[in-house]
This record gives C-alpha cells, structure tokens and sequence, in this order.
C-alpha cells in the first residue's frame, strides 16, 4: 500500500481497497464474509490490513451471502459479502434474492475482470460487451442498487449510495462491481482532521401521513377486540417495546407471522400464536371474533395468510409499514416504530383487559406406521427437548422442510434472541450460513435447525464454524428424505416416489469423521437429544446433534392437515382438493 502525506488535514493517496475497507469500518461493520479468488483478492488483503473489519471465508458463495444475512438479521446493521467474478458472482444470486424478498441490508461487493480486458474474451467476463453478459442485468432484479464502479474516483459517490438503498425502506441487497484494476487504483482521500465523511448519509425520516394516522387511530379506539398480526419488520425496526405498549393499550390479541415468532413474548397472555399455514387455529377463531386486524411489520403474504383469508374478508384491516398490505386494508405508511408511537401518543393510556381466547396449542396428527428403520423420535418430543435446552439469549435460525414447520409452530421464541425463519425465497440450507453469521457477528449460541436435505445441499459450512469456533448448535432432524416433497406426492400426486427417499445416513458419525476437534452426536431419544444440547451450550464453539425422524410423520402443515382431516371425514374416499390448492403452499 503506498500512501503520500504532508500535512494532516491534506489528502492521502491510498488503493481503493484500502479506503473501502476503511470505509466499512467506520460504518460499523466488522465481518466481511465471502469466498476468495482472483478478481477479489485485492479486497480480501486490504481487510486483513485494515485489522478492524475481519475477513471470513466460506465454503461456498450462497452461503457467505446467508452469513451476512444473518450478521444484518441480529445486529441491525448492513452485512457485507464478497466474491470473485464468473461462477463466484453467480452463486451470489440465490442469498441476494432471499435478502431482496425478506429486506435485509446485505452490501455485496462483486470483483470483475480488469476494464482492459473486457470484450476481449476475458475469463469470467460479464461486461456485457462483445457477446458476454451483463453482470447488472443479472444482479438488478435481485437488489435495491446496482453500479458498476467504472473509476477510482467514483467509488466517493457509489459507496454511500450503495449502502443508503440498502438501508432505507423497502430495505435489500446493494450491488458494487469492481473491476480489478480499479480496486487496485489509488484514490485520493480526505487526511487526518479533516470532516469526516459518511459511509451512507442520513435520510431524514419521512413524515407520517396526519390524515392516515387520524383514520387508523381512530378505528383502534373504536373497536371493541382487536387482533395484531407482527411480522419481521417489527425487529426489523427495533421496535418490540412499542408494539407490546400498543397491546397493553388496546387490550389486544397478539399473532406473529412465521419469520417473525421473537418480536412478542410467546409466554405473555396475550399471545395467540403463529398466523398462517405453519400456524395455530386459535389465531382464525381470533380473528373471527375481532372488529379489527391490525398488521404491523408484515404484509401478510400467503404463507402468514393461509387459512385465514375468509375471517379477513369480513374484518377490517389496517396496517402499519412502509408497504401496503397484500390484503388490503387502510395503511399508515412510513417508519414503522415512529408510526407505532404515534398511534400509541393517541390511545387512552389505561389499558384495556384482554380477552380470554384458547392460547397457541400445538397441533399434533397420528401419523402412518413408520416407515424409518430402527427408532425414531417424534417432531413434538423432539422440539421440546430443544426448548428445554435452549439459553433465552440464543439465536434460532429454522430452515424449511417439516423440520422448519415443526419448529416454527412448537417451539417459543426465546425471549433475548432472534427467531429467523427466511420465507423470502425459503431456500433450503440458509441456516448454516446464517446462524454462522449471526454468532459470529453477536457471540452469542445460535441453533440452526435443519433437516437433512437442507445439511446435504450446504451443511458443510459446518466447516466454516469449526475453522472460526463460532457458537453455532447445528440441530439435523434426519429423516433420509426430501419429506415434505414425498408427503406431496403421497396426499397429492397418488404415491411416494422412490427419488424422494434417501439411503440412510448417520450424519453425526460423518461430521465426527470429518471434524475430529466438534462434538458431534447421534441422539437416540428426546433425553439424549437434550443431554446433547445442553453439553454443547457449555462448550465455547459449535456443536452438532442428529437425531432421527420418520418421514411419514405429518407436520403442522395447513395443506397436510386439511388432507388429513378430509381422509378422515370420507373414510379414505378420494381428495377432491383443487390442484390450485395443493400447490398454493410448497415449502421446500
């Protein structure tokens, strides 16, 4: 790094990277997750110069993604992943996708070949010119902002642009693509003492709506019950504290959508439980006897919607966030914890009592012979030996599947952590990156819980865990099966086909094998499964556990549960369920 100083206030001359590193650092980040390569090198070193942002490297670029993902879902600021051009950017695309959907800030820094190359056959070239692709055009659609940073000097007005769209609402992914030669430009900067300059300036916040405040004020004053429904936005914006005085206030219920099960407390009285497909039926009966459904943080899309769509269309709606609802209703945009505080300074301050309602029972079916060889533990047994053992300051992070289902329907948030469950894209194998990022980013224990399709596609980042130590409890609930795809076929399709079936695995004897230095264990029962847990939060790194499931177990599913009872009501006759029905909630 060469660097020319004469004074302390006039500018020093230093490589690009070298100042973006510096940049990110003073914006607050501290990991950089991503996979090396030729194109991003330059990067990589001006970090590991820089000894105030640490470089981590995955196994695999969706996952380096998912890492930073997660480091933005629990610490509130920007997460930050980088990769090399060709195949290394590409990879990139799935995590950003599942960002843009769930509107997580996630900077993304894409190296590329050098300018002088391009359009001259260059590898990796995505330019665009003379027959290569445009690597904008494929990053667009899944971000906020897309740049190409053409020149040193333009990096000045690109950096804060990108992290600006990143974080301002609808929140998402920001695209930087940096040619090689002009990450190793230098760059003129500000020197010492001078003013100080911003990673991302401060949009001043926009003012709520005075007339939409009024309508929505009013509505909740009049209305006699009122159902919440609290989506990810409410973390999102830190803004619990607000949404538990709104209840107190309004003597309301509570419901939350799935990916958002930590942003009020599952033991509070209030609480009736998880909306929507993966969800309790006490939510519908709630929302059958209110005179208003209150969204906040959440558009309520389909998956937090299912089963509910006729009590909706006789309730009125009203919503608070920065985008209208997929449901309709009256809407008080803008940001989410200024508008709860308005809403809040307008409702008498004396509580109103709640009124009783059956609370979040879980939901258990009978389920077929098991078709598993040797034992097999039930999901419920298997939850509960997880919330037994999980510490209320860790971190859940729930991959999709009937695992994910499971989980997102039996097991309490913990009351000082973050529940993440990415509904977004709901791509399976989000977890391991992202519970690795999250302990990272916070030290605290994180499970990521997982059956074992989602370990098969990205598990080992088990590996990144290890080189890192991070305190990440992987839970794989292994029934050797995509089972949630042969529950399909089987209620839906007229059987089970064998591609759905795995040969048995004993993934705990695998990740002993390939790991010597994890503790790593195959629990036989819901103690052995606890015992397991419990050892693991003692022990400052992470930990894996695998405990054997039967596919043919039926989750609390919507779809799965309605074909169960419809088997039972005709006694076997056949499901004449619509085929728009089947299909309306596949979920890995």
């Amino acid at each position: 790094m060469t660097s020319t100083t004469s004074t302390s206030r006039e500018a020093t001359t230093i490589r690009l990277v070298d100042h973006l590193a510096a940049e990110l650092a003073k914006a607050g980040v501290t990991h950089v997750f991503g996979v090396g390569g030729a194109n991003i090198e330059d990067l990589y070193d001006a970090v590991h110069r820089c000894g105030a942002v640490r470089g981590v490297v995955a196994k695999h670029e969706f996952s380096a993604v998912t890492m930073a993902d997660g480091y933005a879902r629990t610490t509130g600021r920007i997460g930050v992943v980088a990769a090399t051009s060709g195949g290394g950017a590409m990879n990139l695309v799935p995590g950003l996708a599942e960002a843009h959907a769930s509107r997580v800030p996630v900077l993304a820094l894409v190296g590329q070949p050098p300018t002088c190359q391009e359009g001259h056959g260059a590898f990796q070239d995505s330019s665009g010119r003379a027959g290569s692709f445009d690597a904008r055009e494929v990053f667009a659609p899944v971000s906020r902002f897309c740049a190409r940073v053409d020149d040193a000097d333009s990096l000045t007005e690109l950096l804060p642009r990108a992290v600006a769209a990143a974080q301002t609402e609808p929140r998402g992914p920001a695209v930087l693509l940096l040619p090689k030669d002009v990450q190793q430009a230098q760059i003129r900067v500000p020197g010492q003492g001078a003013a100080p300059t911003a990673c991302a300036p401060t949009a001043p916040a926009a003012r709520l709506d005075t007339a939409a405040l009024t309508t929505v004020s009013d509505t909740l004053r009049r209305a006699g019950r009122v159902l919440v429904i609290a989506g990810e936005g409410l973390a999102a914006a830190d803004a619990r504290t607000e949404l538990a005085e709104l209840a107190r206030r309004l003597g309301a219920w509570v419901a939350v959508t799935p990916d958002a099960k930590d942003v009020f407390d599952n033991r509070d009285p209030r609480f009736a439980g998880v909306a929507g497909v993966m969800g309790h039926a006490n939510v519908e009966e709630c929302l059958w006897r209110a005179d208003v459904c209150l969204l906040a943080g959440t558009r309520l899309p389909l998956l937090a919607s299912g089963g509910l769509e006729r009590p909706l269309a006789t309730t009125d709606v009203v919503c608070l966030g920065p985008e209208p609802p997929f449901v309709g209703g009256i809407t008080l945009s803008g940001n989410l914890r200024d508008a709860l505080r308005a809403v809040n300074a307008r409702l008498p301050p004396r509580p109103r009592p709640c009124p009783p309602h059956a609370g979040p029972l879980p939901t258990t079916l009978p389920s077929p012979p098991s078709r598993a060889r040797g034992r097999t533990v039930p999901y419920v047994q298997a939850v509960a030996a997880v919330e037994a053992a999980l510490p209320q300051d860790a971190h859940v992070f729930v991959d999709a599947g009937n695992a994910g289902a499971s989980a997102v329907h039996l097991l309490p948030a913990p009351r000082r952590g973050r529940f993440v469950v990415a509904v977004g894209m709901g791509g399976m194998g989000y977890t391991f990156g992202a519970g690795i990022g999250a302990a990272l980013a916070t030290g605290r224990r994180t499970y990521v819980l997982a059956g074992d399709g989602a370990f098969f596609m990205h598990g080992m980042e088990v590996h990144t865990a290890v080189q890192y130590t991070a305190p990440v409890t992987f839970v794989i609930f292994n029934n050797n099966a995509h089972a949630m795809c042969a529950l399909r076929e089987e209620f839906f399709q007229g059987g089970v086909r064998d591609d759905d079936l795995f040969a048995p695995a004993d993934l705990a004897a695998a990740a002993a094998a390939a790991f010597p230095s994890l503790e790593a264990t195959r629990a036989g029962d819901a103690a052995q499964l606890r015992t397991a847990l419990l050892h693991g939060n003692a022990s400052g790194g992470p930990a894996f556990v695998a405990v054997d499931c039967d596919p043919r177990e039926i989750p609390p599913f919507l779809p799965f549960r309605r074909f169960a009872d419809i088997t039972e009501q005709t006694n076997g006759t056949e499901n004449k369920e619509s085929s728009d029905e089947r299909g309306a909630f596949h979920v890995g």
